[in-house]
């Protein structure tokens, strides 16, 4: 069964996910959109509270009605937590397919995939049923119907637990009623080079959203990507919830936006320094760790972004945030790999990737010398 398991999580290293192929640059600021619903099934406690056999139970319950789904042809990854070894699942932590806490599980637990990777159910994480829809840039309104259809599919094979007053029951209280959680991540290395990021992020708290970082919830904001989310699920309509943040994204694009023109005017060689530098680091570097790795490819996609690079190089990139994190490296290992080997295995495929890449144009952005002073 081992074995099986490990070749498809394997398997998930041959190609990309969907959601990273922002077509036309679609996903310059916005890198993808995602919906994740959250139903339990009525008369069974929630795996919080379930004793093993119940768990093992609701899980095979669960499973089943998931691999029918038509979305699910084909599911790539279809499996048991306690059959994925601790690198495994850390690897599809990395992927985003499954949450930091759903990874720590085992018997009892488990996960189904689409091939595409557009779709993961994790089964008896906190809930009896996560499913997670996602999309390149910025469609929120496509991953919610995507979500939506499939959570009517399966509605009609399990019996939810709902109340005609306050909607899905949950088992955190934050996500009762629709059970949603909509979220963006987003690219905004301006806002943090221009130090306007912590006045963004008072402002989305305020009006009820959150900001977290890479992998959500208590993790920080490594290579200048954040994630934003809604916070409410009670007594709001998914597509009221749904509209509200897509208003409040906008924003944050435009704001983004505008820090990379001023950026641009004002401090053009600035921009082009750190651009090149980053560049030039990755490009003869033999060692990396992954924070710096993340913040030096967020450069680049800035560079990307700025056309100091071919707008082709941004898939490329994308690509790297993924594929030099910890777990994706040492996949290929039968023993564990130092944090030196990693490092040194990350610089590799750093180099390699970049080869690709022409040097960095600084035309169009805004770096004259300044004029000479005149002698009077």
């Amino acid at each position: 069964m081992h074995v099986h398991c490990s070749l498809k999580v394997a398997n998930l290293l041959k190609t990309s996910s969907e959601w990273l192929r922002g077509d036309n640059g679609s996903n310059r600021i916005v890198i993808c959109s995602r919906v994740r619903l959250a139903r339990n099934l009525r008369q069974y406690p929630f795996p919080g509270w379930a004793k093993k056999a119940e768990r093992e139970k609701i899980f095979s319950m669960i499973q089943t009605a998931v691999a029918s789904l038509p979305e699910m042809g084909h599911s790539v990854v279809n499996d048991s937590m306690d059959h994925f070894t601790p690198l495994e699942k850390q690897v599809l932590v990395e992927q985003h397919l499954v949450s930091r806490e759903h990874a720590a599980k085992n018997a009892g637990s488990g996960l189904v995939v689409n091939k595409p990777r557009t779709l993961s159910v994790m089964i008896n994480e906190e809930d009896h049923i996560r499913l997670q829809t996602f999309k390149a840039g910025l469609q929120l309104k496509n991953v919610w119907k995507a979500a939506d259809r499939v959570d009517s599919e399966l509605d009609e094979k399990l019996d939810f637990a709902f109340s005609p007053q306050i909607g899905y029951l949950t088992a955190c209280p934050t996500n009762v009623g629709t059970g949603m959680r909509a979220s963006v991540m987003m690219h905004l290395p301006a806002l943090v080079l221009s130090e306007q990021i912590g006045q963004i992020i008072k402002a989305v708290n305020r009006i009820g959203l959150a900001v977290r970082g890479l992998y959500g919830e208590g993790t920080e904001a490594l290579g200048n990507l954040f994630q934003v989310s809604n916070q409410m699920t009670l007594g709001e309509s998914e597509l009221h919830i749904i509209e509200k943040l897509q208003k409040v994204i906008v924003q944050i694009i435009e704001h983004e936006e505008n820090a990379r023109k001023k950026l641009v005017q004002e401090k053009g060689r600035i921009v082009a320094d750190q651009v090149g530098r980053a560049y030039g680091v990755m490009l003869n570097s033999y060692a990396i760790s992954s924070k710096e790795a993340l913040n030096l490819l967020s450069l680049i996609r800035l560079g990307v972004d700025l056309s100091m690079f071919p707008d082709t190089c941004r898939f490329e990139i994308d690509e790297c945030f993924i594929r030099t994190q910890p777990a994706h490296l040492q996949m290929d290992f039968d023993r564990k790999l130092t944090t030196e080997e990693r490092d040194a295995m990350r610089a590799d495929l750093l180099r390699e990737h970049l080869k690709s890449f022409p040097a960095p144009i600084s035309k169009g952005l805004n770096i004259d010398l300044p004029p000479h002073p005149t002698t009077s």
